[in-house]
């Protein structure tokens, strides 16, 4: 029985509807969720869910959010969990964002009217290229749209609509996890995996259509901290050690053509200061430090730590912490233990009548950490692009064949069961 033909999608209107939403999380708080109108989407999605007649649908004191299709087959099928986060990115505004719908987009340049210096030109968006005749979302040019992630919540919601629309369609038990703070790095701190009892997960945060993801960069945190040595400036000859200084010359030292964001691609990681900050008397660098595998962490992480030894030898009276925090893992180092997953989401995909795409992420998602807390968890297209920026942009099509392939998703693992 075709889904496609009798989906009456409502993917567009929760989509815009979720995105006049600011929902922006922020890595300096210590709550959960990290800023509190985080929950005014938790409430509006719960009570979406409840009017589908999804009646366990609620969200717990951190801003999670869990409910429960119920199985409607007799047969034995495995818990499948589908996920999004609902925050989106520090790095740019989410607050009052106009989405607008740019119909039958035909190649042209997209000038967004609130800025127009803000264009959306095909050279610097190839994707554009596969979008002739669809209709292309944006924000209105002074904030990012949301796409990222709130195509996933409205495909995903879209999807449980359906479900529950049509009994006549057969899927096991399907659980909704929606989560806070995934942009700042703790969209899994809080969830009750037990809870939620799902024995798979997929993560709908990908990005080109027809994509599927089984492969992250593994990631950790590193902190530096500069002890130097502080002396009135007036009298400083030969005594001041400028911690300042010194993580200046630590950062004008790193690797610039290569191990660099800017000069990386593919399968390259990379040592990236995010942050520097201090005094005369101690400063403290942030990195990021990633890579594919925890073995070329380990050697990313002694290049610097040899860096800031060779500049310390010049400062005899300084001395250094170097702080190491494990942050995510490569999730193919789970997930290829569960050939299924994937067989099955590319199924989908191309039930769905796309290409599917195996792909790699030069980042992260909720996925990682789901997947070594014991629920192994691949990434699907929700077809965002050019996210935590103010030329974001998502198509029509490829969100409603996002649902259509979700659908297709709980279908064949009620079938292949």
């Amino acid at each position: 029985m075709s889904v496609s033909e009798n989906i009456s999608y409502t993917v567009v209107e929760r989509f815009i509807r979720y995105t006049a939403i600011d929902t922006q999380s922020d890595p300096g708080s210590t709550t959960c969720p990290s800023t509190a109108k985080q929950k005014d989407l938790a409430e509006l999605l719960v009570a979406e869910l409840l009017e589908m007649g999804v009646s366990d649908a609620h969200y717990d004191a951190n801003g999670y959010v869990y409910a429960t299709i119920p199985s409607n087959t007799s047969k034995a099928v495995p818990v499948i969990c589908f996920c999004s986060h609902m925050d989106t990115s520090p790095d740019c505004s989410g607050e009052n964002v106009k989405a607008i719908i740019h119909k039958n987009y035909q190649g042209e340049d997209i000038i967004l009217p609130d800025d127009t210096t803000q264009v959306l030109r095909m050279k610097d968006h190839p994707d554009l290229r596969d979008q002739i005749g669809n209709d292309i979302i944006t924000a209105s040019g002074t904030t990012l749209l949301g796409a990222d992630n709130k195509a996933g919540l409205a495909e995903i919601m879209d999807a449980a609509n359906f479900l529950m629309s049509h009994p006549e369609y057969k899927h096991g038990t399907i659980k909704i996890l929606f989560t806070p703070d995934e942009e700042i790095g703790r969209g899994v701190d809080k969830a009750d995996l037990e809870k939620l009892n799902a024995d798979f997960a997929y993560t709908v945060d990908g990005e080109t259509a027809g994509s599927i993801e089984n492969e992250t960069f593994s990631a950790d945190g590193i902190k530096l901290i500069i002890n130097g040595v502080s002396s009135h400036p007036g009298f400083a000859k030969g005594k001041m050690e400028s911690a300042i200084k010194i993580a200046s010359q630590i950062v004008a030292c790193l690797p610039k053509e290569k191990l660099s964001p800017e000069s990386t691609a593919d399968k390259d990681g990379f040592i990236h200061p995010v942050s520097i900050s201090g005094s005369v008397e101690q400063a403290t660098v942030e990195f990021i430090i990633r890579d594919f595998t925890s073995v070329a962490l380990r050697s990313h992480e002694r290049i610097l730590d040899v860096i800031v030894q060779e500049v310390l030898e010049e400062y005899p009276n300084s001395t250094y912490q170097l702080i190491v925090e494990e942050q995510y893992r490569n999730m193919k180092e789970i997930v290829d233990q569960h050939p299924k997953l994937l067989e099955l989401g590319i199924k989908a995909i191309e039930r769905s009548g796309l290409k599917a795409k195996l792909q790699s992420i030069r980042g992260g998602t909720d996925g990682s950490r789901l997947s070594f807390m014991g629920l192994p968890c691949p990434n699907i297209f929700a077809g965002e692009h050019a996210f935590h920026g103010k030329q974001e942009w998502v198509s029509v099509q490829d969100m409603q064949k996002a649902v259509e392939t979700i659908i297709n998703l709980a279908l064949l693992w009620e079938e292949e069961s």
